[in-house]
């Protein structure tokens, strides 16, 4: 009985998160071991379905990066990082293409359909839903100056194909999107599936943008930092506190929230259920950026 209560108990916690977010657009980046461990991969396909039957809006941004990696080791391809952004050369954007458009992204939409969902995979260069341009990443040398490095074919946002996206929602259907866009000329690119989530969330005005990662959210000195605003942000970028792979997913957020997201997460994709954890519970889970 003290357990059915219990049970009760949280269902009653969650009743005004759940009326809070009824019909409104969340954006979930996927990714780390959230992507790779079975047990991690069949909670996060569930909490997708419970949160559309809830009548909230998923969207899915996927990454695959440690995919990507094996397969660029077995052919023997360089891998190198600027500023949490993949040095992308044409061999490289094939590889980059293959296993996010083709392999992770069915994976995805195959898992959630089979836990009752209604998925559907789809990159940014399908009906040019992401549009980009070359990005060239700031990167300050030893005397403090910013120079700008050529990573390759790594894009840069320009637009977002919200029409598209509006009606795969009207469709009632979850979008699980792999993050390649395409420029004017019809070129491939590489887009970091942080940026791509941000730029999604900021063009539909989401109500929030999640981020699932291999941390417990932004750590300071070892301490999880539970909330940051934007000049916090920067200034921990500038010491230091703030670096590799963790500056895109802060930069994005920021990005988010100047475009008109309300509120962004950093959580762990490590924790079982860790998104309802931070959607439905009064304590949350991880870093909160607004």
């Amino acid at each position: 009985m003290e357990e059915n209560i219990s049970k009760i108990k949280n269902i009653l916690e969650a009743l005004p998160y759940i009326t809070e977010f009824a019909n409104k657009i969340l954006v979930i980046k996927y990714g780390g071991a959230a992507m790779v461990k079975d047990e991690l991969k069949e909670s996060f396909a569930r909490d997708i379905v419970l949160l559309k039957y809830l009548g909230i809006h998923p969207i899915i941004v996927h990454g695959g990066g440690p995919e990507i990696n094996q397969i660029l080791d077995i052919l023997k391809l360089p891998v190198k990082f600027v500023r949490g952004h993949r040095v992308t050369d044409d061999k490289t954007m094939e590889v980059v293409e293959m296993v996010l458009s083709g392999k992770l992204n069915k994976q995805i939409v195959s898992l959630i359909n089979s836990k009752s969902g209604n998925a559907l995979g789809i990159s940014g260069r399908d009906g040019k839903l992401a549009t980009a341009e070359i990005q060239k990443i700031e990167v300050a040398n030893e005397d403090g100056k910013v120079e700008l490095v050529d990573v390759g074919f790594v894009g840069k946002i320009t637009k977002i194909n919200k029409t598209l996206l509006q009606s795969l929602l009207d469709a009632k259907t979850i979008p699980v999107i792999s993050p390649v866009a395409e420029d004017n000329n019809g070129q491939a690119l590489n887009i970091n599936a942080d940026t791509m989530a941000g730029a999604i969330a900021g063009a539909l005005n989401a109500e929030k943008l999640i981020l699932l990662t291999d941390t417990p959210g932004i750590l300071i000195k070892e301490k999880l930092a539970e909330y940051l605003n934007e000049a916090q942000v920067r200034e921990l970028i500038q010491s230091g506190d703030i670096s590799g792979g963790m500056i895109p997913k802060v930069e994005c957020c920021l990005d988010a929230i100047q475009n008109g997201v309300k509120k962004t997460h950093i959580i762990d994709g490590r924790v079982p259920h860790s998104l309802l954890m931070e959607l439905f519970t009064t304590s949350g889970i991880g870093t909160l950026i607004s």
